[in-house]
């Protein structure tokens, strides 16, 4: 399985979007400072993830939610998950 997952940084609030095949390996690579875009935003907390079959699923859904229009509809998710 591919996850697409939306982290918040805690330290700045921003939103941070990818993909990966191990969100719990992901997750813990943000938070550990393992991942060298986000090590000094960190700790990260999971807002949100998708789950997919293939790995060009998940990248295509990964590249819409970074898009405009994908930003509008992430907003909207994220808007009904608090």
């Amino acid at each position: 399985m591919f996850y697409v997952y939306i982290l918040q940084s805690q330290k700045n609030r921003r939103l941070y979007t990818s993909s990966t095949n191990n969100l719990d390996r992901r997750l813990n690579e943000h938070n550990s400072g393992l991942s060298r875009y986000t090590k000094f935003t960190r700790p990260f907390r999971l807002l949100y993830s998708e789950m997919f079959t293939t790995r060009s699923r998940a990248v295509r859904r990964e590249l819409y939610l970074k898009s405009g229009k994908g930003r509008e509809e992430l907003e909207k998710i994220l808007e009904k998950l608090q």
